[in-house]
């Protein structure tokens, strides 16, 4: 089986209101907007994937992939990651692109990825990923609701200046659903976006103050508290509270893990197949943390297919302990978030999501919206 033939589209799916992400300050999102890529191969088996785009920064990059994929074996993984490893040395990262062909690979095989890899679990306990910053009792609200919907577990973004007001935010949930769901924070000081609006900067010592405060809010795990690569930071304040430490969901490669796990950084590692590596890479990742019992809980906030890629590799392995369901009302929702999907990703009654168990990713594109939404480039 050999790639015959690849389609780019830069798409911007339009969402229902604005949506204010913590993490890029004073820029509101319009669209969810994304990079797809269509694989074809010479027996007619179709493999996709999506990439995270802003305007129209992924443009000529596929017709210079492209040069790499036509006519490859689809089954060599390994020697593609290779072609991967070496654009990032002329600046890209286009790790998804290894997403679709274990697409490819599920479909030619009649089965989903993830018991192509393991088959560990047919679904993972959700957690609502909550993505603005909002005031204490308008965050109190939410979280009912989110409850009400039949989620047990909701993740609230801590990025105020004042962090008095994020712990404020913090209590008001604790108080509003109780002790029996679990909240997670995420600081989102890993990478910083610069350029729309102030923000914090978290130092060691702010982050050792927070998860003091966290530790009395029974809250689960803190995310993101210091920079990507402070290795020496995230092996102290891990050391220093009874709140994990979580993250990694934009360093990539086996590297940078290496790293953390040697060094103790996290209790739980969140590398996003479509940011570190591919579903391959990922998987060793995973690997290297069940050996040094540290979980696997990857990030998710990307789109649908994103989402449905990475719930592949959850399914794969044994030590996921969570799925990242990005859901903040009424900007970022299921339809906007999967718009380029026949049907959007659910949980279930019991508030886990089911892993697709459709071969490969184990969901359908809808390439009539796509190219309704989108621009081809190649």
């Amino acid at each position: 089986m050999k790639i015959a033939d690849a389609e780019a589209y830069i798409c911007h799916f339009p969402l229902t209101d604005p949506f204010y992400p913590s993490w890029i300050p004073g820029l509101p999102l319009q669209n969810n907007s994304c990079i797809m890529l269509r694989l074809v191969t010479d027996e007619g088996i179709e493999g996709a994937c999506a990439g995270m785009a802003f305007t129209q920064e992924w443009k000529g990059v596929p017709d210079l992939i492209k040069l790499f994929l036509i006519g490859r074996d689809p089954f060599q993984v390994e020697d593609f990651i290779k072609v991967l490893r070496g654009a990032k040395v002329i600046g890209f990262r286009p790790w998804f692109i290894e997403v679709a062909f274990w697409d490819i690979i599920g479909k030619a095989a009649g089965q989903p990825v993830y018991r192509l890899l393991g088959g560990s679990r047919d679904r993972v306990k959700a957690y609502a990923s909550t993505g603005e910053l909002r005031d204490p009792e308008t965050r109190a609200q939410d979280a009912l609701r989110l409850v009400e919907e039949g989620f047990t577990g909701i993740k609230l973004r801590i990025r105020n200046e004042d962090p008095r007001v994020d712990l404020a935010v913090v209590e008001a949930v604790r108080v509003a659903v109780g002790d029996d769901v679990e909240i997670m924070v995420d600081a989102n000081q890993a990478w910083l976006i610069h350029g729309f609006a102030a923000y914090p900067r978290w130092d060691l010592k702010r982050a050792m103050y927070m998860a003091k405060e966290l530790e009395e809010l029974g809250v689960v795990w803190l995310e993101e508290p210091l920079r990507m690569n402070d290795y020496d930071g995230l092996s102290i304040l891990r050391r220093s509270t009874s709140v994990a430490i979580s993250g990694g969901e934009l360093n990539d490669d086996l590297d940078d893990f290496r790293e953390f796990l040697t060094r103790g950084c996290y209790d739980i590692l969140q590398p996003d197949v479509t940011f570190a590596g591919g579903i391959l890479t990922c998987r060793k990742i995973a690997g290297m943390a069940e050996a040094a019992n540290v979980a696997y809980n990857p990030h998710t906030w990307t789109n649908g297919l994103g989402l449905a890629a990475n719930l592949q590799l959850m399914g794969a392995i044994p030590n996921c302990t969570h799925c990242e369901f990005p859901y903040d009302p009424p900007g970022w929702v299921p339809e906007g978030r999967d718009a380029m999907l026949a049907q959007p990703i659910a949980i279930d009654g019991e508030g886990y999501v089911p892993v697709p168990s459709g071969p490969g990713l184990g969901v359908e594109v809808d390439w009539e919206k796509v190219r309704a939404h989108g621009e081809k480039i190649s």
